[in-house]
């Protein structure tokens, strides 16, 4: 843990440094709506959603001040259209520099239980802090950050108006969380289709969902998350400069695993995996019908399925129903 995380943390579990509760000083609170059958967005007391902490999250989250260069924001990787994120195989940060890993998509953040694809950060308020001072993605000190926030014509009152005071290492990651906490996936196909409309999904993508059911892929992504949140070796071929989950942990067993993403909003998510390397749902699907690649640690989930070209179609027709935008 790096000083920042270390002192986030710390303002946090101590509260020495005025959080706010639900009721507490200036801002109204956000009613917060997740998708069908999710439950109640997750959103940490020390943390209240308000009208004017999302406003001023968005506001940080598409500036390229918080940039070391200014030639980069959060937005840069997590386009709206994209289902938050970028169509590259794997993001460029400043300097036009290639990280390691593809963006993930940023739809339904709020109730995944650890972030990024090897869980390294345990919040949203948590994991702003990496991107920022990340060599490869934003390049920014946060003494410098927070000087310019604080010198800004507009930041000061717009923080004053969401925490009661100025721009600190708090407020930006306060208000960057709660402005991700919004980015909630809509009613989908699918969704419409489990409600009791019959007629939401094609013949194929009915005839998808089946597959989908019978080939035991609900056992890593189970409706209506899609997801378990856990951490798989997929089969991909391995590449050592990352071993994901095992990065964290330390861990033999973790070594090659990376997050099951949902699949909500899967059909605007291209190139797929953890690296980019499928370029298309139907090389996502022919991954899977193949059992993948044979790697040792590989899970027991992945296994032949021998699906013929039209299982693939229909499994892929499926997917596309995971989607607000068709």
């Amino acid at each position: 843990m790096n000083r920042a995380c270390f002192l986030l943390l710390a303002a946090v579990l101590l509260g020495g440094c005025g959080l706010l509760g639900p009721d507490e000083g200036p801002g109204s609170g956000v009613p917060l709506v997740g998708p069908p059958g999710y439950g109640p967005v997750p959103v940490p007391a020390y943390n209240p959603t308000t009208a004017e902490g999302v406003a001023l999250g968005r506001r940080l989250f598409e500036d390229p001040l918080l940039s070391g260069d200014f030639s980069v924001s959060c937005a840069s990787c997590h386009h709206a259209d994209r289902a938050f994120t970028d169509g590259l195989p794997v993001s460029h940060g400043v300097r036009g520099q290639a990280v390691l890993r593809n963006a993930p998509s940023l739809l339904d953040v709020a109730y995944r239980p650890r972030l990024f694809w090897d869980g390294g950060a345990p919040s949203l308020e948590g994991q702003v802090l990496a991107p920022l001072e990340a060599a490869d993605e934003m390049d920014a000190r946060l003494d410098t950050v927070l000087a310019r926030l604080t010198a800004h014509p507009a930041y000061p009152t717009l923080f004053r108006e969401a925490f009661g005071e100025g721009p600190s290492l708090r407020t930006l990651t306060f208000a960057l969380a709660q402005f991700e906490r919004t980015l909630l996936s809509g009613v989908t196909p699918y969704d419409r289709y489990a409600a009791g409309d019959s007629a939401a999904l094609t013949p194929a993508a009915r005839r998808g969902l089946a597959l989908f059911r019978r080939s035991g892929c609900p056992t890593c992504h189970p409706a209506p998350t899609f997801t378990t949140g856990g951490f798989e070796d997929n089969g991909l071929a391995r590449v050592p400069a990352d071993s994901g989950r095992g990065r964290i942990t330390g861990q033999h067993a973790d070594a090659y695993r990376f997050r099951v993403p949902s699949l909500r909003g899967v059909a605007q998510t291209a190139p797929y995996m953890h690296d980019g390397r499928l370029p298309t749902l139907e090389a996502v699907v022919s991954h899977y019908s193949r059992g993948g690649e044979g790697t040792d640690g590989q899970s027991p989930h992945v296994r032949p399925l021998a699906l013929t070209d039209d299982e693939r179609a229909d499994l892929a027709a499926f997917l596309q129903s995971l989607s607000t935008q068709q």
